[in-house]
């Protein structure tokens, strides 16, 4: 049974992430010590207790993602057999590399803490925020977003049919929210983020990270890893380092990432990491395939019974 390991992105922290797992599994709560020292700092007591202000600033989140994610892979590993696919959604990404072998973990951890602080700082500099449209196809918001004449305004996010994330200065959002409600969108709401991502807005961002990731030990991947920026397989390092850089200014083709697997023989989905945002989707992108999410030790009791 081919396995695709999925791996989520920004927005699936919570204070407490981690947390039980590293009490009863040693694997974990080592991958959470090295991520302290490597970092120089406690992030481990911060997934711990917060605050939930802090813990959610891009510049922590997103190691906090991968290390949670990290620690779920290494857990389970012995026990869920070889991968055949990896993805992830946006910073997801990286674990996606590391769970493949593209990327060492500490090199993974600290690209992604330099890329939340330069994802921060260009939001600071250019003014920006996104959206979730909900209840139009994606050509429909496509469409939309090139009426926006005032202000920029993308697709970033086509997570799944009807669910499209668009993003761009505050004038292009707003002038891309009405027009949704015209279009008939059954819900827009706007997100509580710091930036423009995966936006023209971000190229300062996606330089400083190229800047970065070129001094980065990358190697050909164990197996093919899905990029967010083509819906493509990647099997060359080489080509992993430019993907993860072009990244940060193109939309995360998520639903368009779960078909490749599929298409390629994948038929079951392990999403390892905090929450279950990857496997709720999954209901409409893998629809028929069995998808389980597994962060917390209950979920890996259930998947040595079944296993």
């Amino acid at each position: 049974m081919p396995l695709a390991l999925i791996f989520p992105g920004q927005g699936s922290q919570h204070v407490g992430m981690a947390t039980a797992l590293a009490e009863v599994e040693p694997v974990a709560a080592e991958v959470l010590r090295v991520a302290d020292e490597v970092l120089g700092f406690s992030l481990s007591r911060l997934m711990r207790e917060g605050p939930e202000d802090d813990l959610t600033a891009t510049k922590n989140a997103q190691p906090a993602l991968l290390t949670h994610s990290v620690a779920v892979l290494r857990t389970v590993r012995s026990r869920i057999g070889p991968a055949s696919f990896a993805a992830g959604h946006s910073l997801g990404e990286f674990s996606a590399h590391v769970a493949a072998g593209t990327l060492s973990f500490e090199d993974a951890l600290g690209a992604v803490r330099i890329r939340g602080e330069l994802m921060f700082e260009t939001g600071r500099e250019r003014a920006g925020t996104m959206a979730a449209i909900l209840g139009l196809e994606d050509e429909v918001v496509e469409e939309l977003c090139a009426r926006v004449q005032d202000g920029v305004c993308v697709p970033a996010n086509f997570n799944s049919a009807g669910q499209v994330v668009v993003s761009g200065d505050l004038v292009g959002i707003e002038h891309a929210m009405r027009l949704a409600h015209e279009a008939g969108a059954k819900k827009v709401v706007r997100l509580t983020v710091s930036g423009a991502f995966h936006s023209p807005l971000m190229a300062p961002a996606a330089e400083g990270l190229r800047a970065h990731l070129e001094s980065v030990d990358f190697r050909d991947p164990d197996y093919p890893v899905i990029s967010n920026a083509t819906a493509d397989p990647v099997t060359k390092g080489d080509v992993a380092r430019e993907l993860l850089v072009r990244q940060l200014t193109s939309p995360v083709r998520w639903s368009a990432s779960i078909s490749t697997m599929i298409e390629a023989g994948a038929d079951r989905f392990l999403e390892l990491g905090p929450g279950r945002v990857l496997s709720t989707l999954n209901r409409r992108n893998a629809k028929g395939f069995p998808s389980t999410a597994l962060g917390e030790p209950a979920d890996l009791e259930s998947l040595e019974v079944t296993s």
